[in-house]
């Protein structure tokens, strides 16, 4: 129950409390020009004017009008088309610099009028957002003539002041979405841009097959066609520039709204779309675009309306004044704290907000988050002085602290002119938070306060143990009402985050005749910690290393290049550079102290043993390293280390000197420099330098690194800590990190149901674990419906598509493709069970054989920019990055090639293997002409071994093949081989930006008409050289 009646509500909530979807019925057919009108229908009845607006001239002419009309100011002809041309337009401005004129805090342009006078013309009034004017246009027409590549009909756009802000691509029910997101996918490379380029200030797109209907923002777009233009179909990561990072619509229960019909009388009610435009978009310092999610909108909202509400009562400084927010591991908390703080610290009688964390480390993180939404909009301090100082200034609206910090600062100062003033207090992670003295200091001392909390793990009375102050061990008790819930469930369904697969690999056998618990439990530990079981744990590890983390799949990803430099000087400092990348790394968590040390060690022995090259570290702390086993907290570890007894100090000087050996680092075990090399650590945990991290309860909360798939487990865990810890590997990265590996060597299966079934719901297990082995293996029902099992998707599979028979027929090739797609991605989940390589039931020559038709099609049918086949086949889904998940790699090929030699070249079979090899394989594809010459050319009497050979080989080639491009070419020798080394250092060749320009033989740019066709002539030759070279030594 609200602690409130409310008299009046100043403002309708953005998102809607509850939705009832329509019920009605339909049975007829409905054509996709019928979903269309449908559409603008709709809209019309929610007053948006419809207008016949089908060309530049129109539109141009409309936006005129309602800017007019918006700043109650005429144009003459002369200022508008300067107006127009000058501010609209802009010089050379695309989608980011058109994105930052609307998503800046003030949309007013600065224009001098013709009688000398500086108008302010807005395009957007964000102050009262219902000054703004909505209209909707359907079939807008682009062509050739004004410069787009091909011509196109758009289906329906959303114009705010005469600006298209949103655009709205639909298929007929029961076509893919997906094709709708290719088809503006397709707009924005050849159109979008084209005539006054005003379709580049589209903000929002939301794409609809009348049943399931999404939205994502312009930089989402954008960046995917950036990543396809230059990285081709090498790059397939999953991120926020893909696919999958479209969004439904929810109401505020989280229930989402996909029907077009229901998605319209939702997400485009005037007050909603105008709020998310004005309100709920953060433009970053990435120039991405966010657009906050139903779920991040209601949590804001509902802590704006409780400061309001409990203001207006004046029942500051109790529980009835804050609350708490439940949103999950992963769900993007500190943007949704950072609007939060943005708007709250905008209201007129708010003085400061501060958000407070509880870690050393997550402040500097949360800090470089809030940098990177909006640089400078909040202050951190190093020091209770500087906290001081930004308390007692009034620049300083937003202040990030610790709890630490906050705790000295009302110690030392007791009476401050602070406590008096209107203040919101936001908790990250309060679940940890109201446990101890703050709560009870910031109640004695502050007067007229809001106090907030975020967490993911709310402490509720089931689980809320008996240690410290009984008035408040729950996370109500200290914060007031829950005031908005987004489960793990919730995110798991929103794909969100990923769910968890577990395994339980059983170490210890129990005895039968021990009936006292304490000492079983005595007699248990003592066993896990002996030398045989580390040894064998140890040795599990590194046994199923690759196969868990994925080793043999490579991906492109955005690494660090200068740690050392971010350490010392800050973020500010960060160079990055989009590399190829094997893989994933883990955690591994561990009881004790001694078992770190033990473990490490044994460790670096194995290691050695195997001539292996992993990286391995660990970090500990002399604080809090136990868990408490009672309430399932994983108690943070400070960073001081004084008190540590002189031989885990000994062994910790060790294993950081072994550290700055393996990165070429200088630190120690003293405090500044001991801090350093936390963070030094936890950057190169997320840049996958460090391979496996071992740790007592460090890095298990607060701790995001989308690279880390695996957690190891040989500590007892529950409740928070379970979830805490397991969520460190469930955030999307791409597509072949499909779920969480959890790998534990303790019988925890029922904490985990325990656990789940607390912070998600009574049924949750079903979507937030993955199945068994057995239902993927062979299927199973869920839902009164059967879900097909890898052993029938082959059967399927060896039944319609026969190995030897050619695949003839358009819809025959598109079944094959997606029934192998399925098989695919079925593959992924099966290839981390142990059981699944001796049990598989698909041969490996097999495979490959299937791979190689697979690949013939993908080259044969995908999108390309020389022909018009995209059109066709945009429904198409080529699973590339599974297919490398099984692909062979140069070093493969060269064994086999020396036992080719070494059969006098008489085994024709190894020959046959290669060629199989290499069809199967969408990166050696490109070279098998290198490889078949190679096999010629090729002696075993050659000096030196055969890889030697082969590069002595791919070195040549490479500069007669170069050294020819740029003679046929007449390019300028130096620029191209700087490109060429510049594209082989980055793992990508860049066909966009001026790189291409500067290597072409002089010519006039407007003299010359074929200029353009010659420089697509070479950018397609330099991409083939780079496609045929790259990766082969």
């Amino acid at each position: 129950m609200s602690r409130f009646n409310m008299i009046a509500e100043s403002e309708v909530s953005t998102v809607l409390a509850e939705y009832k979807p329509d019920n009605k019925k339909y049975t007829t057919y409905q054509s996709e020009a019928e979903l269309e009108r449908e559409l603008i229908q709709n809209l019309q009845e929610q007053g948006y004017e419809y207008l016949q607006i089908h060309n530049a001239h129109d539109l141009e002419d409309n936006l005129r009008i309602q800017l007019q009309k918006l700043n109650n100011y005429v144009f003459s002809d002369s200022e508008w088309q300067r107006f127009f041309y000058e501010n609209i337009v802009g010089n050379s401005e695309g989608v980011v610099e058109k994105t930052r004129k609307i998503q800046e805090k003030d949309t007013a342009i600065s224009f001098r009028a013709e009688d000398g006078h500086t108008q302010n013309i807005r395009l957007l009034d964000k102050k009262n957002i219902h000054n703004n004017s909505l209209q909707v246009i359907n079939q807008y027409t682009i062509s050739r003539d004004e410069g787009a590549g091909h011509d196109n009909r758009y289906d329906v756009t959303i114009l705010v002041n005469g600006l298209p802000l949103i655009h709205i691509e639909l298929k007929r029910r029961g076509v893919r979405l997906r094709e709708a997101f290719n088809q503006i996918k397709r707009y924005s490379r050849e159109s979008f841009f084209a005539g006054s380029g005003l379709f580049e200030y589209v903000q929002i797109f939301v794409i609809s097959n009348g049943t399931h209907t999404k939205y994502y923002s312009n930089t989402t777009r954008e960046s995917h066609i950036k990543e396809l233009g230059e990285a081709g179909r090498k790059k397939s990561k999953k991120t926020s520039n893909s696919f999958e990072f479209t969004s439904y619509w929810a109401d505020a229960k989280n229930k989402t709204i996909p029907d077009l019909v229901d998605f319209t009388k939702t997400f485009f009610s005037k007050h909603t779309i105008l709020n998310i435009l004005t309100r709920y978009c953060v433009f970053d310092t990435d120039n991405k675009l966010l657009v906050m999610r139903p779920y991040q909108i209601v949590a804001t909202e509902r802590i704006i309306n409780r400061i309001e509400t409990s203001t207006n009562y004046k029942k500051l400084g109790r529980a009835a004044a804050g609350g708490y927010i439940w949103n999950t591991t992963g769900s993007g908390k500190t943007l949704t704290s950072f609007k939060t703080a943005q708007l709250v610290a905008k209201m007129s009688y708010i003085d400061k907000v501060l958000f407070v964390v509880d870690r050393k480390d997550l402040d500097y993180q949360t800090m470089k988050e809030y940098d990177r939404f909006e640089k400078g909009a909040a202050d951190g301090n190093t020091s209770t002085r500087v906290l001081q100082k930004q308390l007692e200034s009034d620049n300083s609206r937003i202040i990030v602290t610790t709890i630490q910090k906050l705790g000295v600062f009302t110690k030392k100062n007791p009476e401050h002119d602070i406590y008096n003033k209107h203040v919101v207090i936001i908790f990250d992670e309060c679940h940890r938070s109201q446990f101890g003295d703050m709560h009870t200091a910031i109640a004695k001392a502050f007067k007229n306060y809001h106090l907030f909390g975020f967490t993911g793990t709310p402490i509720f009375a089931s689980n809320a143990g008996n240690s410290g102050n009984p008035m408040l061990r729950t996370t109500e008790q200290a914060f007031g009402d829950k005031l908005h819930t987004y489960t793990i469930v919730d995110a798991i369904n929103d794909k969100n985050v990923l769910p968890f697969r577990i395994d339980y690999i059983n170490t210890v056998k129990e005895k039968d005749d021990i009936a006292d618990k304490q000492v079983n439990s005595i007699d248990r530990e003592h066993a896990l910690l002996s030398d045989e079981r580390i040894s064998m744990v140890t040795s599990y590890i590194l046994d199923h290393f690759d196969q868990k983390t994925k080793r043999n799949q490579f991906y492109n990803f955005n690494r660090t290049m200068n740690v050392a430099d971010v350490v010392r000087f800050g973020d500010s400092k960060r160079e990055t550079l989009l590399g190829r990348m094997n893989g994933f790394n883990s955690i591994f968590a561990v009881a004790s102290i001694p078992a770190a040390m033990k473990y490490y060690t044994e460790f670096k022995k194995q290691l050695a043993e195997r001539n292996s090259s992993l990286k391995i570290a660990t970090i500990f702390s002399f604080q809090a390293n136990e868990d408490d086993p009672e309430e399932g907290f994983i108690f943070d570890e400070d960073l001081d280390i004084t008190g540590m007894d002189q031989s885990s100090r000994d062994f910790l000087e060790s294993v950081i000197a072994n550290y700055n050996k393996d990165f070429n680092t200088n630190y120690d075990t003293s405090s500044d420099s001991f801090q350093n090399y936390y963070k030094d650590l936890s950057l190169r945990v997320k840049n996958r330098e460090v391979d496996l991290l071992i740790v007592v309860n460090m890095f298990l909360t607060g701790f995001d690194a989308t690279t880390l798939n695996t957690l190891w487990v040989d500590k007892e865990l529950k409740m928070h800590g379970l979830v805490q810890a397991f969520s460190r590997t469930n955030r999307i990265l791409n597509s072949v990190k499909q779920f969480g590996n959890i790998i534990c060597f303790r019988n925890l299966a029922e904490k985990v149901d325990e656990a789940i079934g607390l912070f998600g719901d009574r049924d949750a297990s079903g979507i937030v674990l993955l199945k068994s082995y057995d239902e993927y293996l062979n299927g199973y029902d869920e839902n009164g419906e059967h879900k097909v099992g890898y052993t029938e998707l082959i059967a399927e599979l060896s039944e319609k598509f026969p190995l030897g028979e050619q695949i003839s027929g358009e819809q025959n090739q598109k079944d094959f493709i997606k029934l192998f797609g399925k098989i695919l991605r079925m593959r992924n989940i099966l290839t981390s069970f142990d059981r699944f390589e001796q049990e598989d039931i698909l041969s490996p020559r097999d495979l490959q054989n299937y791979q190689s038709e697979y690949l013939d099609l993908y080259q044969e049918l995908r999108p390309s920019s020389q022909t018009e086949k995209e059109d066709v086949n945009d429904d198409l889904v080529f699973e590339i990055e599974l297919v490398r998940q099984a692909e062979v790699n140069v070093d493969y090929i060269l064994a086999l090639v020396t036992k080719y030699h070494e059969s006098n070249c008489e085994n024709k079979d190894i020959l046959t293997s290669i060629d199989k090899a290499v069809d199967a394989s969408i990166e050696l594809r490109s070279k098998r002409e290198l490889i078949h010459d190679f096999i010629n050319l090729y002696s075993l009497h050659e000096n030196g071994e055969i890889h030697d050979a082969w590069q002595r080989f791919i070195n040549a080639e490479r500069e007669n093949e170069l050294t020819k491009i740029i003679e046929d070419n007449n390019l300028n020798p130096a620029e191209t081989r700087r490109l060429i080394a510049n594209s082989f250092r980055d793992g990508v060749f860049k066909t966009t930006g001026t790189d291409v320009d500067r290597i072409m033989p002089a010519m006039s740019r407007f003299g010359d008409s074929n200029r353009s066709g010659k420089k697509k002539g070479i950018i397609e030759r330099l991409v083939s050289f780079f496609e045929k070279y790259f990766g082969a030594i």
